[in-house]
């Protein structure tokens, strides 16, 4: 299983392809892929047919997943993205860290 320096709710950017340099929201997260769903990036069209009296027929757009190595996480507090670092307490609890800023994620 990979382990991805990414979780949900993260703020992130794309590092390449067509949405180079778009931020977004991560809304999900697929480990066993290696990819994450990002919103309103990497959009697709897709034309659904009506399946039901009342549903529409046309043309949906949809999220799809990316590869999570075309990502970067972005700091809150200083607003660059940084490379996924740990900090362990002398407690032993780990907590994420910004390489630019030194805060806390």
């Amino acid at each position: 299983m990979n382990s991805l320096s990414v979780r949900k709710d993260d703020i992130v950017i794309v590092l390449s392809g067509k949405d180079k340099g778009r931020k977004g929201k991560v809304l999900h997260t697929y480990p066993k892929e290696n990819k994450v769903l990002i919103e309103g990036i990497n959009v697709s069209k897709r034309h659904t047919k009506p399946r039901k009296r009342n549903d529409p027929g046309g043309i949906v757009e949809k999220e799809c997943p990316i590869y999570a190595p075309k990502v970067m996480r972005v700091c809150p507090k200083c607003q660059k993205p940084t490379r996924g670092a740990f900090y362990v307490a002398e407690d032993g609890t780990k907590s994420r860290v910004c390489k630019k800023c030194g805060d806390t994620i």
